[in-house]
């Protein structure tokens, strides 16, 4: 699939501050804000109730049949890709249904709709499109890769199997003929810089994204043991951005640093080093970096926010309040840069 010279596209990569989806949607409902009509499609999501855990708020996912699941978070059989995670279903009984309405409803709010769909995954069961829940839409494409065209504009779709075997599934890219806006998000809970090392197709994967800008906000849970080793954690991202670079070498970098977060009851004591890490790396690949930590107000600061409302009480994640401030200062940041103020 080609992609239109006029798309900007972003993608957003970590742990649960990203699965949980209200960080990157705030960001992307204060992009499309700038200009009427330039929603983009909707780009990569993911059935995460076949897998058991959250989905983003931005959007829904619902099952039905069997299905068996695998995430980067340790060595799998399966292949993975950009998502970091994998869905498999054994037979014609699995099916999953992806709502565009977000949970959070809210005034004027962006309404996302696609009539075209990527499934990325592969296996000898045939994924095949339900329109209106009866009709038949086969696809197109290669073994990794199955490509559908939609009569009409749709913000939900529902993929089935036909024929025998299994299937792993390891994502969905819902697109428009037209350019735009769009920003995808891929966070699985727990993920560490290592966990995303283990995707063997996230480079092959990459090219259907072609990002101009990634967004890294991997790091909080690379901190969470007792030792954290500096060099092993700028090795595995510099080999994170090679793979990014390799399928577009212009394209743009930014590491958002990690939050103060605290362990046995006390602050982190490897913040401050992934904080010198991240400016580091920021440096090496003419990178830019936003200070997450220090803009919060440095260490110790997540109690000062668990208080506000902002936090919670394991002072590693926010509330849907914290995460929505935590994206309006850095969008701040963002158009602040920008525009050189």
């Amino acid at each position: 699939m080609s992609v239109s010279s006029t798309d900007v596209r972003v993608l957003h990569v970590g742990g649960s501050h990203v699965q949980g989806g209200t960080l990157s949607d705030r960001l992307r409902r204060h992009f499309l804000s700038l200009r009427y009509g330039m929603e983009g499609g909707r780009g990569l999501v993911f059935p995460f109730s076949a897998a058991g855990t959250n989905t983003p708020v931005s959007y829904s996912s619902s099952w039905q049949g069997s299905w068996e699941s695998a995430t980067c978070l340790k060595p799998a059989d399966e292949e993975l890709g950009l998502t970091g995670m994998a869905v498999m279903a054994r037979d014609t009984s699995a099916k999953v249904i992806l709502d565009l309405v977000p949970r959070e409803r809210q005034l004027l709010q962006q309404r996302y709709v696609f009539n075209r769909v990527d499934v990325l995954g592969s296996g000898t069961l045939e994924p095949i499109l339900l329109l209106n829940g009866r009709d038949t839409l086969r696809g197109i494409g290669t073994e990794n890769l199955r490509h559908f065209d939609i009569p009409y504009y749709t913000d939900w779709v529902q993929l089935a199997f036909t024929g025998q075997g299994r299937y792993s599934l390891r994502g969905l890219y819902l697109d428009k003929p037209y350019g735009g806006f769009s920003l995808s998000e891929v966070g699985v809970n727990g993920a560490s810089t290592h966990s995303w090392l283990r995707c063997n197709l996230w480079e092959q994967e990459m090219h259907r994204v072609m990002p101009d800008l990634v967004i890294f906000s991997i790091g909080i849970n690379d901190i969470q043991g007792e030792d954290f080793d500096a060099r092993r954690f700028k090795g595995n991202y510099r080999e994170l951005i090679k793979r990014v670079r390799r399928v577009n070498p212009r394209c743009a970098i930014l590491f958002t640093g990690i939050n103060d977060s605290w362990r046995h009851r006390a602050v982190n004591p490897h913040t401050a080093a992934a904080e010198k890490a991240f400016q580091e790396l920021a440096q090496e690949f003419d990178a830019a970096f936003w200070d997450w930590y220090g803009v919060m107000g440095g260490a110790g600061s997540m109690a000062r926010w668990e208080e506000a409302g902002l936090a919670q009480a394991d002072k590693i994640h926010f509330t849907p309040a914290g995460y929505k401030l935590v994206g309006d200062l850095l969008f701040d940041a963002l158009m602040d840069a920008y525009y050189g103020r």
